[in-house]
Parts: structure tokens; sequence; C-alpha cells
């Protein structure tokens, strides 16, 4: 006899390839959850590489900077150091000129002129003292103009002074100290 098959073998084939589609789904959900592990640990080790670079890259940047500061330091003191020097030749430069200015006052001064103070200020020298007359405060501005070693006479102050028997004038004259251009040229 034939034998009919009436197990409903579409229902089964059905089963069958949901079965098998099942498997390929979960197969490819595997694989997808492995390839997106695969794929992040890839993308952090990237990322780590790339922190270590950074990190390495700042304390290069660190110890530059540190290189920076100690060559303005050293820049700082360098310019301190030329200051000094350059103040300690002036010096030098300036030493013969209080002998000259001590030798050239009293050829300035003539006779009949009475000084109570000298003060140098700077490069400016307050003369004040007492005269016989206003002729001999003028040939002390004359004098002055004329020495090389002190110019620009101009007076700050004129008094009368009638106190005394002797008539005399209170003066205060201001001169600048110069420096002749030969004595700058010889050092």
């Amino acid at each position: 006899m034939a034998q009919i098959n009436l197990l409903p073998w579409r229902a089964e084939l059905r089963k069958q390839h949901q079965k098998t589609f099942l498997t390929y789904v979960a197969f490819a959900a595997i694989m997808g959850v492995v390839v997106m592990y695969v794929f992040h640990m890839y993308m952090q080790s990237i990322i780590e590489d790339k922190s270590s670079r950074i990190k390495f890259i700042e304390g290069k940047i660190a110890s530059v900077e540190a290189k920076i500061a100690e060559i303005k330091q050293l820049d700082q003191k360098r310019e301190e150091l030329k200051n000094k020097m350059e103040l300690i030749q002036e010096l030098q430069r300036s030493r013969p000129q209080v002998v000259h200015l001590f030798d050239a006052i009293p050829r300035v001064i003539p006779e009949g002129l009475h000084l109570t103070s000298i003060v140098r200020i700077g490069n400016h020298l307050d003369i004040t003292g007492s005269s016989e007359s206003n002729t001999r405060i003028a040939s002390l501005l004359r004098n002055i103009d004329d020495s090389e070693w002190l110019g620009k006479a101009d007076v700050s102050s004129f008094t009368q002074n009638d106190k005394s028997n002797i008539p005399s004038q209170g003066f205060s004259v201001v001169a600048e100290v110069l420096s002749p251009k030969s004595e700058k040229g010889d050092e």
C-alpha cells in the first residue's frame, strides 16, 4: 500500500527555517556584539595612546616653561649686572670730575664774593653767598659759563642785605656740572 504522509510537513519545514533563521540572527547578534567590543577596545587603545602622548607633551611643555622662566630670570640678572657695570663705568669716568670741579670753583669765584655753601645735586651745583656788588655776581656768571667744567649758570635768588655796615647782596646761583668731551674720549 502506498504510504501517505499526513504529517504537517510544511509546518515542520517552516519550523526548521525559523530555527535556522533564529540561529543566524543569534549568530549575527553575537558577532555584532563581538565586533562592537573589538571596535571599542581598539578605540580605547587609541585613546590611551593619545592620552599618554598628551601627558608626555604636557611634561615637555612644563620643562620648557621652567627653562623659559630660568632664562628670563638669567636675562633679568644679566640686565641688572649690565646696569651695575654701566654705573661703575660711569663712576670711574666721573671720578676725576670731582677733582676738576674743586679746581674749577676757585677759578670762577671773583674777588669780593663770599660763599656760604656749595651743594651738588646730581649734575647741578647750587652756590650761595654774598657779594659786594652786582658786577661781582655778573662776573661769577660769566666765569661759570666760560669754564670747561661748569656751565649754564643762572641766578635763582637775589637779596639785598642792609643789616650790616657794609652793603652786600645775597645770591644763589645754579650751575650745571659739565664733562668735557676730551675726558670722555680718553677713557
